[in-house]
């Protein structure tokens, strides 16, 4: 038997049909595009990104069937999403709003205005989370606040809210299913992470009783049925059961086998989430990190720590579109190491503000140390290199939070297939990494949850062994002073501020 993994990510969706080992047999990728204006707003066109996942799905598919396998052998589906964006739409799955985008700063006088009032302590214990534009939760607000006609809705109750998962289930099901995951839900501001419902308080205090919010459910469940409707006669009358959702950082970790206590994962996507299992309770961190909710299956919740990096591979990519430093993204590992050091130049990634550990919403990108020797090489070095200062950074406060060090870290993400970044990282951090052979995490973490309901995977202890065998370690060079001596300046420079 096979499961199908979703994942709907801000940039693309994949889409990828998993075997009973945990090996890809079949997949489709299609691009998906990104609004980004001037003034910080960043939109998605929610059709757009539902189209998106249905080519994506169609051209998996089409891949599988040419294979010789049956769209009757996939048990179930799973789908992974990117976090924190959300739609805002009606009873007949009309959207009301753009998909407004996790990177998006529109509500930052908002948050301004809510922190003044005193209102962090209070949605730090109950959420985990600070009061940031990163999260869901005040974006909202800013979009009943400057659209009167959705405020009228608000108050007839007619509208519904949803993160991408659950924009996605209600499409695909015809409206059938309104429903999410802990992961999901906890990301908005609005989801208590000790009783894992929606807190009807903060819904009070921010107007928002009225919204019509989904049924929150663990990442391994009856989510509801699919029936394929592709124009090919082997998909024709082909139904599946989705069977798992989960935030993408999240899916990751759990394909990244972060079962237990203490194990910890990196994402090195156009963001990155480094998150680390803390076990059945939640521990509110002192030191700037997030405390989440990291994955589920029925009867069992685990929590996390976690550190969220605004800017990892959408540095590069801005390097490559706005100042045309190379053409291909895989140039730049050679860039940067035909440089010998990043001769004091550094990059501040805080084209969105800054995130974990340091939440500064209002700061922006900068580089710092050029002088007339400084070369497109050094930019790029100095590029590549914020990506494991950050994740060291994080690491640092998760050390102080917990009072124990990390003794190993797993890396996914596709700026994992950087060779220089992945050596800085290990060398920086001086722990080994943990790399899978399979590049698709938060797919195989998707479709690990989902395969886990339908019988296709019998437990997470066979999931254990299954991830020992495509695990590689990268072990780090600890004569490396030069690494340690270069994480000092940036300190420096992040503390300027």
């Amino acid at each position: 038997m096979f499961v199908l993994a979703i994942d709907q990510g801000t940039s693309s969706t994949k889409s990828i049909v998993f075997d009973n080992e945990g090996n890809p047999i079949a997949k489709g990728h299609t691009d998906l595009h990104t609004d980004y204006f001037d003034n910080g707003f960043v939109e998605q066109n929610p059709e757009e990104i539902y189209q998106n996942v249905l080519d994506s799905v169609y051209l998996c598919l089409s891949d599988f069937v040419a294979k010789g396998f049956s769209v009757s052998a996939i048990a179930s589906c799973g789908i992974s999403n990117q976090r924190e964006t959300f739609i805002l739409w009606d009873k007949s799955g009309t959207a009301l709003t753009p998909a407004i985008v996790w990177a998006c700063k529109r509500s930052i006088d908002i948050c301004q205005r809510l922190k003044g009032q005193n209102q962090e302590p209070f949605i730090k214990e109950k959420t985990g989370l600070i009061i940031d534009p990163y999260f869901s939760g005040t974006k909202l607000l800013w979009l009943i606040e400057n659209d009167n006609t959705l405020k009228e809705k608000l108050e007839n109750r007619e509208v519904y809210f949803g993160t991408i998962d659950c924009w996605l289930l209600f499409k695909l099901t015809g409206g059938k299913s309104f429903k999410t995951d802990y992961t999901n839900a906890h990301r908005t501001l609005l989801f208590n992470i000790n009783t894992l419902n929606w807190d009807e308080e903060i819904l009070k205090k921010w107007g928002l009783e009225k919204l019509n919010l989904p049924e929150v459910c663990p990442s391994s469940y009856e989510f509801g049925e699919w029936t394929l409707d592709f124009k090919i006669e082997d998909f024709q009358n082909s139904s599946l059961k989705i069977n798992s959702l989960i935030g993408d950082s999240h899916a990751a970790t759990f394909g990244e086998g972060c079962f237990e206590q203490g194990t910890a994962k990196v994402t090195l996507g156009t963001g990155s989430s480094i998150m680390m299992n803390i076990g059945d309770r939640p521990v509110i961190s002192s030191n700037g990190m997030l405390t989440t909710i990291c994955w589920s299956i029925e009867n069992r919740v685990d929590y996390a720590l976690e550190g969220a990096i605004i800017a990892c591979g959408s540095t590069i990519e801005w390097l490559k579109n706005e100042l045309n430093l190379f053409e291909h993204v895989s140039e730049t590992e050679a860039m940067a190491n035909a440089v010998p050091d990043n001769a004091g130049v550094y990059l501040i990634p805080a084209f969105s503000g800054l995130g974990g550990p340091h939440w500064q919403m209002n700061r922006r990108a900068s580089i710092e140390g050029m002088t007339f020797g400084t070369t497109k090489n050094h930019i790029v070095r100095a590029a590549l290199e914020s990506i494991p200062y950050q994740i060291k950074d994080v690491i640092n406060s998760m050390s102080q939070d917990t009072g124990a060090s990390l003794q190993v870290i797993s890396v996914n993400g596709g700026i994992a297939r950087n060779q220089f970044v992945i050596r800085f990282l290990v060398d920086l951090l001086g722990i080994p990494l943990k790399k899978q052979a399979n590049a698709d995490i938060s797919a195989l973490g998707a479709a690990y949850l989902a395969g886990l309901k339908s019988g296709v995977y019998k437990n997470i202890e066979q999931l254990k062994k299954l991830n020992q065998i495509k695990t590689e370690t990268i072990k780090p060079d600890l004569s490396d002073t030069a690494v340690r001596s270069a994480y000092i300046g940036w300190q420096k420079w992040i503390a300027s501020h």
